[in-house]
């Protein structure tokens, strides 16, 4: 299970427009809709946090790494790879 998914949260009903022609095929196919798009949901959610997680660190990321540029990390003189 991923972070901050609750397999244990309630289920809310939502209404969604799908192409008919799409539905038709997902229940000749035996997909589960509402599993499918629960887990197209959260990997759509978590592209979404991530993508504001860097972008809030932008300016933390960029000078750790011009601090490694410039002066390296302590282990250089130890690791023999």
């Amino acid at each position: 299970m991923r972070a901050g998914q609750n397999p244990h949260a309630l289920k809310k009903a939502a209404n969604l427009s799908i192409r008919a022609d799409l539905l038709r095929q997902a229940k000749d196919l035996d997909i589960h809709l509402s599993a499918t798009l629960e887990q197209a949901l959260a990997e759509a959610v978590r592209q979404k946090l991530r993508q504001r997680w860097l972008a809030e660190n932008k300016a933390a990321i960029e000078a750790y790494n011009e601090h490694i540029e410039t002066h390296g990390v302590f282990s250089d003189g130890l690791r023999g790879f």
